[in-house]
């Protein structure tokens, strides 16, 4: 399990290479969800996304051979894009293998880093051919089964919690379950009585599974939030989610969308979908707990462009 001394070393470590992200009260939030939210904005990271913290965390702790010899990582999108600036930036070659179904930005930025992007038809696929790759020398930097990327994500918790004192529930997101072991992990030391729920999207379902299955199970995958379409969760962030989060929760698509049209509208921010499924399932929480909420969501990411965001509007019927 990760502690938080490990948190702590990965916030010396990522220091000065990463952004401290604002923690903000919303206004716009709390009016429509009825209680106070207050909004980690992990979307203003580099690269748009929390996963810089972990790539970075990954990268800083490579022996000169390793970096030498260059890394891979496997991503929907997010992982890539962090990973691919992020070693750009340290000298450090990288290949990025990463479904066909990416986003074209996605894809179109992890090339214009410098990375080498290697296709495949899915996810399962794209994780298969990593054994390769590292039989050719190159050090896997994984997107969530790696305790030193973990710990990098972990330090958005770390900042929650030094920046936000009143909370009841944590709501996070959850692909591979990276981020919130890292978070749970570091607010269970820091907050104990904060309780950190998960959400994923219908056909993004990799932890709720598990969850139910009691370990990591391979699941089918559908969701048009690639970030979060995980084909398994790993031992090690199955095993924090069992232990430190309070429940996972799992939203459709349609909802996710809605999310994100709502952050934009109410909290002035541009979300993608994997941070739009938060606000579903902060009205769950709220339902739940009632007058006394007090909910902090982790705005994990904004890539996402206008055009995917008109066609899942139009395609769900949310004009």
């Amino acid at each position: 399990m990760i502690g938080i001394s490990d948190i702590e070393a990965a916030a010396r470590t990522v220091a000065g290479h990463v952004v401290r992200t604002p923690t903000v009260p919303s206004p716009g939030l709390s009016e429509l969800l009825g209680a106070p939210v207050t909004a980690k904005l992990e979307l203003l990271q580099r690269t748009g996304s929390f996963k810089a913290r972990g790539a970075t965390a990954k990268l800083l702790s490579l022996t000169e051979a390793e970096r030498a010899a260059g890394v891979v990582a496997v991503s929907g999108g997010n992982h890539g894009i962090a990973l691919a600036v992020m070693a750009a930036a340290l000298d450090v070659k990288a290949t990025v293998v990463m479904p066909r179904t990416a986003p074209a930005r996605s894809i179109r930025l992890v090339e214009a880093a410098g990375a080498s992007v290697r296709l495949t038809d899915g996810m399962d696929t794209a994780f298969e051919l990593v054994p390769r790759l590292r039989d050719e020398g190159l050090t896997l930097v994984h997107p969530f089964d790696d305790p030193v990327v973990i710990a990098g994500q972990g330090t958005v918790g770390l900042e929650l919690a030094e920046d936000a004192d009143d909370l009841t529930d944590v709501i996070v997101s959850i692909g591979g379950g990276g981020l919130i072991a890292g978070v749970a992990a570091a607010l269970r030391a820091r907050r104990p009585g904060v309780r950190v729920g998960g959400v994923e999207t219908a056909g993004a379902q990799a932890m709720s599974e598990a969850l139910a299955a009691g370990g990591p199970v391979p699941v089918a995958v559908s969701s048009i939030v690639t970030t979060l379409s995980a084909p398994s969760v790993s031992r090690l962030t199955y095993d924090h989610a069992a232990a430190l989060v309070e429940e996972v929760l799992v939203v459709p698509d349609r909802e996710a969308v809605r999310g994100s049209l709502e952050f934009a509208e109410h909290a002035k921010v541009w979300t993608e979908p994997a941070a739009g499924c938060l606000l579903p399932a902060a009205r769950q929480v709220r339902e739940r707990v009632g007058d006394g909420a007090r909910i902090g969501l982790v705005v994990c990411g904004g890539n996402v462009t206008h055009q995917e965001i008109s066609e899942w509007t139009a395609r769900f019927g949310l004009d």
